[in-house]
């Protein structure tokens, strides 16, 4: 890739703030799903590659976002362009309520570009993300504590983008902690990790894992109350 490709990904198709339904639906996933009912069902609907890589965890035990993907991508370069933040202030402008940002920095995972801090969370939740993913580094750290915005990263250092990294792209499909996401998929992250539900198949996977849930719950109270796991398994058929 030529270096004036690299600054200039091009105008992307903008997608659709979230409504006021989709808001309630994100909001209802966090408040009452999790991370690996949700694998689970995907693992049934033979979708088994859809858990982000374990290095990427919260900045903080309590943060949780699901969303809609907005996608960027980032390189490693040995070289300062003459617009080093050009096409990343255009893709961070280009967020919409609603949108999880998805930050992909490489199939490596870049360890010397820290492509997403304090300044660009603040813009993010200013312009209504629920939150960001990235599988590289990030910075700023007690910053976004203190700002609540939540953030996965597979690590932390404090450098800037300028001469290490470059965003080359935005709202593109890219392979973030070794899972392809698409613009526009549901992204649900809390404690146990991040997956990404394709946006074809949002609907059946929360129906199952509405389901999936109800069988936990009969299951852990029976266990509970002197149960054989045996039993309670044969039973509802959920571990």
């Amino acid at each position: 890739m030529n270096h004036t490709t690299a600054m200039s990904p091009g105008p992307r198709s903008p997608g659709k703030p979230a409504t006021k339904a989709d808001v309630e639906l994100f909001n209802g996933i966090e408040r009452t799903l999790y991370t690996a009912v949700i694998a689970d069902v995907l693992d049934e609907l033979g979708q088994r590659d859809q858990a982000m890589r374990e290095t990427i965890r919260p900045l903080s035990p309590e943060f949780a976002f699901s969303g809609r993907a907005r996608t960027i991508l980032c390189m490693d370069v040995a070289y300062i362009p003459a617009e080093p933040y050009a096409a990343e202030i255009e893709a961070v402008d280009s967020i919409l309520p609603g949108d999880v940002v998805v930050v992909s920095t490489g199939e490596a995972a870049s360890k010397r570009n820290a492509p997403w801090g304090e300044l660009l969370s603040t813009a993010a939740r200013a312009r209504g993300a629920r939150g960001a993913g990235v599988d590289g580094l990030v910075r700023d750290v007690k910053k976004m504590h203190q700002l609540g915005f939540p953030v996965f990263a597979a690590g932390i250092k404090p450098v800037d983008s300028k001469g290490r990294g470059l965003v080359v792209d935005y709202n593109v499909p890219v392979r973030c902690g070794e899972v392809l996401v698409q613009p526009g998929d549901l992204i649900f992250a809390d404690f146990d990790g991040i997956v990404v539900v394709p946006a074809g198949m949002v609907e059946e996977t929360l129906r199952l894992a509405a389901e999936k849930v109800s069988r936990e719950n009969d299951s852990r109270k029976e266990l509970m109350e002197g149960a054989y796991l045996s039993e309670v398994y044969e039973k509802y058929g959920v571990l």
